[in-house]
């Protein structure tokens, strides 16, 4: 769908909303509404010309430039954003110890990356690096879903138990068959067959797309870390902006190969009794 909101969009709305109200809860606005308050009550006029609402007019002033500040401050944006990633990827959510340090390394490679691009004089290689990190959110956030499902199938002990005991069935069913002659038996035999081996077909179908997407999970946290790496050589031999926007190409297509997965993981992983 071309309108849904991205992982990247929706954190930036929500980092817009989170950085106004810590600009209202910064000590530097109690402070200035509460001396505006108290300017207005016990100095109303302070000089003939002067009016009390003249108090309220420059403590309103003040507070639109703290909030100003606040908005355009790269350090500010940068913790707001990495708490709301931790805050929404919460690797405590992932039970499997393996997939749960995983996403928390994901994370970890996300926030080192952000600190590279911030230190960065400001300029169009700059401007690129952030164009660049703007996707590093969907990443994590793919990367997150596939350690959940991932996560829910190692600890479904049902499906283990289906996989189990399904092939047995399959197998005496069989036997079964080619010992029976009577033909409304046969029928029924085929009939259950048939349902049970689609059933382990379904269960071999998903234990392979699951080890597939375990694969594809480390691989990707390798490809994240090398991304970090690239984005420290940018740093340190100052990378032209078609190589910053050549990564940008890569995380993207990083990105689209693991919705893709996600997409098939719920595929298979519906179809499966």
């Amino acid at each position: 769908m071309p309108n849904a909101m991205t992982t990247t969009d929706e954190l930036k709305l929500r980092a817009r909303r989170a950085m106004v109200a810590h600009a209202f809860y910064r000590l530097e606005s109690a402070l200035t509404i509460a001396l505006t308050i108290l300017l207005a009550f016990f100095m109303p006029r302070p000089f003939d010309w002067w009016r009390w609402w003249f108090w309220i007019i420059l403590g309103v002033a003040a507070e639109a430039l703290i909030v100003y500040t606040s908005l355009t401050d790269a350090r500010t944006g940068q913790q707001v954003v990495a708490a709301l990633l931790h805050e929404r990827y919460d690797p405590g959510a992932v039970k499997t110890r393996a997939y749960r340090d995983k996403v928390r390394q994901a994370l970890t490679y996300r926030d080192q990356i952000e600190e590279i691009v911030s230190q960065m004089p400001g300029g169009v290689l700059r401007d690129h690096l952030l164009d660049s990190t703007a996707g590093i959110a969907d990443w994590i956030g793919n990367i997150f879903a596939i350690a959940r499902r991932l996560d829910v199938y190692e600890r479904d002990a049902l499906l283990h138990e289906d996989m189990a005991r399904v092939p047995g069935d399959v197998a005496q069913l069989e036997k079964a068959l080619a010992r029976e002659t009577d033909p409304q038996v046969r029928r029924q035999i085929e009939a259950t067959l048939k349902a049970k081996q689609g059933q382990l077909d379904n269960l071999r179908a998903l234990e392979n797309r699951m080890e597939q997407a375990s694969f594809r999970l480390e691989e990707t946290l390798t490809s994240l870390g090398t991304v970090y790496s690239q984005f420290q050589l940018i740093r340190a031999q100052r990378m032209d902006s078609a190589g910053a926007r050549h990564l940008s190409d890569d995380i993207s297509g990083q990105v689209q190969r693991l919705q893709d997965l996600l997409t098939s993981m719920d595929e298979v992983y519906q179809r499966t009794p």
